[in-house]
């Protein structure tokens, strides 16, 4: 019995030595495995890596350029935008300048002239010669006679007693013509208005 428990315990030792080294190759053989597919992976994500650097890379650049771009956009707008300013009137100005040029021959005509009809008739040229001209630069008086009203529009300078029910809180006189241009009130209306 001591010779079969012998065998067994040397059995059992060669079962263990037997399954140590197979669980060692078996566990080297999975570090090598492991070590493999984590190259594989490493390579993999490396790779990936520098393509998203590249990508960041590109899009900063982009992104830099496009700055750039709006900056010089920006920098011409205002640009243009001063020279508007400075320079926007002048079609108005030269506009004008006709009437002045017909001002002036009126006065001298006035001065030469004894036909005041004549110079009258002159004056009301040139006057519905300017009413054109702000026409056509949309500037429009404010028809305010009549008119109920309008504290947005309208200035009142004074009031008037009025008997009659119509009148109050209407517009009976102008003291100064309101004016505006595309709609945007300009120049607001003196008037008198009933109470």
């Amino acid at each position: 019995m001591k010779k079969q428990n012998k065998e067994e315990k040397l059995k059992e030792e060669l079962d263990i030595t037997v399954d140590t080294e197979t669980t060692n190759k078996d566990s080297q053989e999975e570090e090598e495995l492991k070590e493999s597919v984590n190259s594989s992976e490493e390579s993999d994500l490396n790779a990936q890596l520098e393509e998203a650097n590249e990508k960041c890379t590109e899009l900063n650049d982009k992104n830099l350029r496009l700055m750039a771009e709006f900056d010089n956009f920006r920098k011409r707008t205002l640009k243009e935008k001063a020279e508007l300013i400075k320079s926007g009137g002048e079609n108005v100005l030269k506009e004008m300048l006709p009437l002045v040029d017909d001002f002036e021959r009126a006065i001298q005509s006035m001065k030469n002239s004894k036909d005041v009809e004549a110079v009258k008739e002159g004056l009301d040229l040139i006057y519905n010669k300017f009413l054109k001209f702000l026409n056509d630069n949309s500037v429009k008086e404010i028809e305010v006679i009549g008119e109920k009203f309008d504290d947005e529009i309208h200035e009142a300078v004074s009031l008037f007693p009025t008997e009659d029910k119509d009148q109050k809180g209407k517009i009976i006189d102008c003291m100064e013509k309101g004016y505006t241009l595309n709609d945007k009130v300009i120049r607001f209306p003196k008037v008198i208005v009933g109470e």
